[in-house]
């Protein structure tokens, strides 16, 4: 709250209410980059393994050359941000 409350004195209403630039944060994966990563993880896991493991699909995307490096946890943080579930009967956000 003390945040929001500095921002409007500084910046007034408008600068408030608008979403600043993080200068020194930058998304490892553009949105093409992300769907070619979820259309991996749809895609049956590799042979010899049972399911896709973060590890697996960040190594899989650097070898089929869609980035030079990827860490699993940039990995587990994209898919977490969509909205399909793999483990639920259902897909979706809501658990219901």
């Amino acid at each position: 709250m003390f945040r929001l409350k500095r921002r409007f004195a500084e910046d007034g209403l408008e600068g408030t209410l608008k979403d600043r630039v993080q200068a020194h944060r930058y998304r490892k994966l553009d949105h093409l980059e992300e769907a070619h990563l979820i259309a991996l993880a749809c895609s049956p896991a590799p042979e010899g393994h049972d399911h896709w493991t973060l590890r697996l699909l960040a190594d899989r995307m650097v070898e089929l050359g869609v980035v030079e490096s990827l860490a699993p946890e940039t990995v587990r943080l994209r898919l977490k941000k969509t909205r399909s579930s793999r483990g639920r009967r259902r897909s979706g956000a809501s658990p219901k």
